[in-house]
């Protein structure tokens, strides 16, 4: 009887695991096993702004469905931040997840070399020892890596050693690094990309970067291309033509970019890519073709889009999150899902993690773009946006590298004209407050600083002593003089320039002038 029941038992318990294996196995041909990497893909596009409907954009609401539905599919940010307002030092920031004032790598375009001439040593900028990229640290971790198009970051570095696959021109520079500064056209996507690596069974982490503010306009949808007088122009701009162009050109080049992120979609899925991919879309920083936005760091130049959606339990499809968030969570959270244990030089947080906390504050830093020096710091919170001007005497307007664009030309001929608004005037061409403080709901467009009104002394200095606390713990670069040779190296870049030559420049560059 002992033995008869004995073999019962073993005989169910063989049941149950065949029916266990048949389940698992069904399970597995829709779902990814949990040991599966998942791929990670970022869809970079250069200086957007989030005018899209998922963000409630009454003006591009139903006019980015697929980007809306890629948010709706995923998890939404409604607070995600850059941490420069200019390219090349937020991408250097969110490309090896710290601050680039903590690694100085702040001034833009600060470890350059043109015509494949190498920069001297003495420029260059390295990362201490011990300190790597996100895509080395995938490497590293297993994983097939890629940038389809632009790099544009401030320190040395060979691009092998960050990616597996480029284009023939990435690699003119070799061991020397490349500092590749162009986005690609969307049509070219197919190229270099995951399809590139020879193992397919391979996971793969990679960059798709597309042209969004500065290009793709172009490819907005026939009939859906938005005229000049269809959108409304913030009060701090001229109502003039140029300035209200500018403006519309923004809110059609999110509706293009609708179209470039739609491409990659169905290349991902044309190639099997798709259901086990995690995609995070995001902006290096906010609008390049109106003034005040780029280089800048109000709202319109540190604000924006952020999505992520992917076939893992920690991405809720339809999740909206509100709270305050850095480009740097993106680094982290990438690590995070791709099963890299996230070293502790991180700035950022896994966004996905049960031990993820909000934070209170994100901080925002602008120095030098191109040849116009200037620092501005900047805090914002739940509520406020603070703004600290360390060369408050240098107009808004200082000489810059939009100059010889029509927004510059006419805004100066207007005031010239005296055709500008009181708050116009004192804005682009008057002395810059040291300290600005702007209720973000109350003030969405930032025009009516708070930091002299004594019913905001208490939230002021809030603000104010956290930027303190942190330019002291993190030693924020941004507070010593540039190297007079990188000074040097700028100047020599820009001085036979007509723009430049022929512009009221920072005083900094006189010691070179006088040499000549």
């Amino acid at each position: 009887m002992k033995i008869l029941v004995s073999k019962l038992t073993l005989l169910s318990l063989l049941c149950c695991l065949l029916v266990l294996s048949c389940n698992s196995k069904s399970e597995s041909s829709n779902t990814k096993s949990p040991s599966e990497k998942p791929n990670i893909l970022w869809i970079i596009a250069e200086d957007l702004s989030p005018f899209m409907g998922c963000y409630g954009d009454s003006i591009n609401k139903g006019h980015t469905p697929v980007i809306d539905k890629l948010a709706s599919d995923g998890v939404l940010f409604t607070r995600a931040y850059a941490t420069a307002p200019v390219c090349s030092a937020s991408r250097s920031a969110f490309i090896s997840g710290i601050m680039q004032t903590t690694t100085g790598t702040h001034n833009h375009r600060s470890n350059r070399f043109t015509d494949g001439e190498v920069v001297p040593e003495e420029l260059r900028i390295s990362f201490p020892e011990g300190v790597k990229t996100i895509p080395e640290l995938m490497k590293e971790a297993g994983y097939f890596t890629f940038n389809s198009g632009k790099d544009d970051y401030n320190f040395h570095y060979d691009r092998r050693a960050l990616y597996d696959v480029g284009t023939k021109e990435d690699y003119k520079a070799g061991m020397n690094g490349w500092q590749g500064n162009h986005a690609i056209d969307y049509m070219s996507v197919t190229n270099y990309v995951w399809s590139s690596r020879p193992d397919k069974n391979q996971p793969w982490f990679g960059q798709v970067q597309i042209m969004g503010g500065k290009k793709d306009a172009k490819y907005v949808r026939e009939g859906e291309e938005l005229a000049d007088n269809d959108v409304p122009i913030p009060p701090y701009f001229p109502n003039i033509p140029s300035q209200r162009h500018a403006w519309t050109e923004h809110y059609n080049a999110n509706r293009g970019s609708d179209v470039t992120v739609e491409h990659i979609l169905a290349q991902l899925e044309a190639d099997g890519e798709l259901e086990n991919t995690i995609i995070f879309f995001f902006s290096d920083h906010g609008s390049p073709t109106s003034l005040r936005h780029k280089q800048f760091c109000y709202e319109g130049g540190m604000l924006v889009p952020l999505m992520v959606k992917g076939n893992h339990l920690a991405l809720k499809s339809g999740s909206v999150r509100n709270e305050l968030v850095s480009l740097l969570d993106v680094s982290a959270s990438t690590l995070a899902l791709g099963g890299v244990r996230l070293p502790e030089y991180l700035d950022g947080q896994d966004l996905f993690s049960k031990a993820y906390k909000a934070p209170t504050y994100v901080v925002g830093a602008r120095d030098r773009c191109d040849y116009t020096i200037d620092r501005i710091r900047t805090v914002v919170s739940e509520d406020y946006r603070y703004i600290r001007n360390f060369f408050p005497e240098r107009p808004m307007l200082q000489a810059g590298y939009r100059d010889n664009k029509p927004i510059v030309k006419d805004l100066k001929k207007a005031h010239k004209e005296g055709k500008l608004t009181s708050y116009q005037e004192e804005h682009w061409f008057g002395v810059r407050p040291t300290e600005e403080l702007y209720d973000l709901k109350a003030d969405p467009h930032q025009i009516n600083n708070l930091a002299e009104n004594p019913k905001f002394t208490k939230i002021l200095k809030a603000h104010r002593d956290y930027l303190d606390n942190w330019i002291s713990e993190t030693d924020d670069k941004g507070q010593y003089p540039e190297d007079a040779a990188q000074l040097k190296a700028t100047y020599d870049l820009w001085k036979d320039r007509p723009r430049f030559r022929d512009a009221k420049i920072n005083p900094e560059y006189d010691q070179f002038k006088s040499n000549k």
